[in-house]
């Protein structure tokens, strides 16, 4: 057994106070039985009253400084059990009072013999006023507001803890909380019920406690008048004096601990839960100066007329007015200066210092510092910011920031497009050089060329020809039918470009939840259709990044939720899902690369070719087809020499099984060919079929627009 299992373990000296603490409340129910049954001497009763008086303070302080009302949800049980042992000690002081009444006030004990003296001056009769001004006090008053407010506020958790533990289930749904932050919100849900609900019957002890004293002290007075003629020989004057002023003392003796009992009550359910005690909550609420202003003006103003007593008043609104100007001067005192950090300790390492939180980050190399030089204007962050927001307009939902750092691994001209902390892009400038791209519109001025000087390079976004020049020969380049761009936007279109092939990693739940609260506004039921059932956050966000890899993108999120929740409908495969709505939305597919109205340029496989990746190898994970590297080479090699003799993003249509796998092959060895399956071509597009890969014959010529993707099937 380890020693942390050994410290773990509970003590003997523990264990055996762990025993006289369960059992505590039990002893303290069968004292209290006995203090009903049985007679006790005056000096224990005297004991147990003012334990009843400190107990009453200590559950009202403790009810006045609980920040919210579960922070004493044992609130109920302590009034019951207090309740009780203030009837029992009803009960054991009518016995003293009636047994020993006769023999003087002390008999019944020095506490109630200086409630009957010290408090309503030994006159029964005004004890018996001040006892009946307190009854109505507690019942009328206190008793009965706080059961009203015990009844409704027991009324509204209940009717809204169906809501609550639908909130809690959806948060949990989409992925805003986790299983055990569910299960504290659930267990505090459920003892805010069982609070309320008990506080609303813990009210009618209070009420009946109050009953219960009334007719105590009825008993006593007629019980003493009997008991001192018939038993002892008094008059009716003596009998009176004796025994109602010890009958009045012991009614108020509980009447006391009773209503501070009842004020604890109202406190804890008129409490609103704050950060603050009920003290705090009140102080710093009445803390506006612009509240005493007033108060000092009125006060002022009643004091000054002469039936008033101006030694009252007048003081009074001096005092409400310094109130106003010390308020008044904090608050218009500037807040104090924040303490001083502390110093990090040398060896201190912090979660910061060894994490990257930013999702997309471009390094660059020291040479490249005054790309993001303010006083230079900062013109790559100006480019960053500019393919950031473009990005975030063509994809459909908000990227994350983007981090600009410099980095000592990378040579003085390079950059680096980190994904996730994976490089994705990389690439070379020259600054205070200008890059001349040629894309296909130079203007050759002589047999050997432009006449252009400058150094040979290729522009690292699209792999055109291009020169870096001197940025005199600006207008030079431009009138040979160059692009010219600056070294910050040859940066930034090259992270654009990489981030575009990469946008599905982009997507997260957080971005996910925002494009839904987004839709939502919008369109409700159709939210509701798709999640948090079947959907859920993480489910969605899964659906919606193969969606975004497959070039369908959020900017028209209503059409795009539409597809999904009818393909939901019919399965909850998510290939058949996600086929479904590729099938749905292949107009949208198709536009990326043929003109509304133009013919589409199609590949189709030859049907041998087709059939044997079919029936070869299958990804026993994936279940998809394994295409041979000789195979998959062949079809690289013929898609791009297509697409190059075409001079234009081309087609690729394939049986549905297919799809997968010659995407994956082609998505980044052939960027210009699109693939599709039959099934994702409307059969109202008008295609153009421009080769056959892996025909041994010549591919065929170019056909008229066909009118339905069956013409396209292997014969």
């Amino acid at each position: 057994m380890s020693a942390a299992t050994l410290n773990a373990l509970p003590t003997p000296f523990q264990r055996l106070l762990a025993v006289p603490a369960a059992m505590a409340l039990p002893v303290g129910i069968f004292a209290l039985l006995a203090l009903m049954v049985l007679p006790i001497p005056a000096l224990l009763l005297d004991i147990f009253f003012v334990l009843n008086i400190a107990i009453s303070i200590a559950v009202l302080m403790v009810a006045l400084n609980a920040r919210r009302p579960l922070d004493f949800s044992s609130f109920p049980s302590v009034l019951l059990f207090a309740t009780l042992l203030r009837l029992a000690l009803n009960v054991a002081s009518t016995r003293v009072v009636l047994v020993h009444g006769h023999e003087g006030g002390a008999a019944a004990g020095h506490v109630i013999e200086s409630f009957a003296a010290f408090l309503v001056g030994g006159n029964f009769a005004v004890g018996l006023f001040v006892f009946a001004i307190l009854m109505i006090i507690n019942m009328i008053v206190i008793t009965k507001g706080a059961g009203r407010v015990s009844e409704v506020s027991a009324r509204f958790v209940l009717d809204a803890l169906p809501g609550k533990q639908m909130a809690i289930d959806a948060d949990i749904a989409a992925g805003l909380i986790t299983a055990d932050d569910a299960r504290e919100r659930r267990r505090e849900v459920t003892v805010e019920a069982d609070f309320y609900g008990s506080m609303d019957g813990a009210s009618k002890f209070v009420k009946g406690d109050a009953i219960a004293a009334l007719l105590i002290l009825g008993v006593n007075i007629v019980a003493g008048f009997a008991l001192g003629m018939i038993s002892h020989g008094l008059t009716a004057a003596e009998a009176g004096e004796a025994y109602v002023t010890l009958a009045v003392g012991d009614a108020l003796v509980a009447q006391v601990p009773a209503l501070l009992l009842s004020i604890a009550a109202a406190a804890i359910v008129t409490r609103v839960s704050d950060q603050r005690d009920l003290a705090g909550q009140i102080g710093g609420q009445f803390a506006d100066p612009r509240g005493w202003l007033p108060v000092a003006l009125i006060l002022g103003a009643v004091g000054i007329v002469p039936a008033m007593p101006q030694a009252i008043f007048l003081p009074a609104a001096a005092i409400a007015g310094a109130v106003w100007w010390q308020l008044r001067r904090h608050a218009a005192a500037p807040p104090p200066p924040p303490a001083p950090a502390a110093e990090p300790a040398p060896d201190a390492i912090a979660l910061a210092d060894v994490s990257d939180q930013t999702l997309v980050t471009i390094e660059l190399g020291y040479g490249l510092v005054g790309l993001v030089d303010e006083a230079q204007n900062a013109p790559l962050i100006t480019r960053i910011t500019g393919i950031r927001k473009q990005l975030s307009r063509d994809l459909g939902f908000v990227l994350p920031q983007f981090r600009i750092r410099d980095s000592l691994d990378l040579p003085a001209q390079d950059y680096a497009v980190l994904l996730g902390g994976v490089s994705v892009a990389r690439g070379s400038v020259r600054p205070g050089k200008l890059l001349a791209i040629d894309a296909g519109e130079v203007r050759a001025m002589s047999p050997g060329g432009h006449g252009l000087a400058g150094e040979a390079t290729r522009d690292p976004s699209f792999d055109c020809p291009a020169l870096w020049i001197a940025p005199s020969a600006r207008d030079h380049a431009i009138a040979e039918g160059f692009l010219v761009v600056d070294p910050a936007t040859v940066i930034a279109t090259h992270a654009n470009q990489a981030l575009l092939a990469e946008a599905h990693q982009l997507l997260g739940p957080d971005e996910v939840r925002e494009w839904v609260d987004g839709l939502k506004a919008r369109a409700p039921a159709l939210v509701e259709a798709v999640t948090p059932d079947p959907l859920t956050l993480p489910a969605l966000t899964r659906t919606l990044r193969a969606l975004v890899a497959d070039g369908i993108g959020l900017a028209h999120p209503q059409p795009l939720f539409t597809s999904l929740a009818l393909a939901l409908q019919k399965t909850a495969d998510f290939d058949a899902v996600i086929d479904a709505v590729r099938a749905d939305l292949g107009a949208r597919l198709i536009a990326r690369i043929a003109a509304p109205g133009e013919p589409l340029k199609v590949v189709t496989l030859d049907a041998g070719l087709e059939s044997a990746i079919l029936g070869g190898m299958v990804d026993p994970a994936s279940g998809q087809p394994l295409i041979e590297p000789d195979c998959g080479g062949m079809i690289v090699r013929e898609i791009n020499t297509i697409a190059d003799a075409q001079g234009s993003a081309i087609a690729l249509i394939v049986q549905p099984p297919a799809r997968r796998a010659l995407a994956a092959l082609l998505r980044s060895r052939a960027p210009r060919c699109l693939v599709l399956s039959i099934a994702e071509l409307p059969p109202t597009q008008p295609i153009t079929v421009v080769g056959v890969v892996g025909d041994a014959g010549q591919p065929q010529p170019s056909a008229p627009a066909l009118a339905a993707p069956p013409a396209l099937e292997p014969a």
